[in-house]
């Protein structure tokens, strides 16, 4: 769980590391919580998309957006070239 004391020491160790460097406990420490961060993260990304729903669109608006995209497409060859 990503909690304001966490990110509190992570800022605190990131600006540390900048300015004088960290000691081997405080390089450790770093990492630990590098890895809770990351996990959190990862987790509420896999929640988020176990919870989105697709549907089908109906056909007319598939091909509109096809439609939409090819002219996308056009349009960014010219501003390219």
């Amino acid at each position: 769980m990503i909690t304001p004391e966490l990110l509190a020491r992570i800022n605190e160790l990131a600006r540390k590391k900048r300015t004088v460097g960290l000691s081997e406990e405080e390089i450790a420490e770093q990492k630990r919580l590098y890895e809770i961060y990351l996990t959190a993260i990862r987790g509420q990304v896999t929640d988020l998309l176990d919870h989105i729903e697709f549907a089908d669109a109906p056909a007319q608006s598939v091909k509109k957006k096809k439609k939409i995209l090819t002219q996308q497409h056009i349009n960014l060859k010219r501003v390219i070239h």
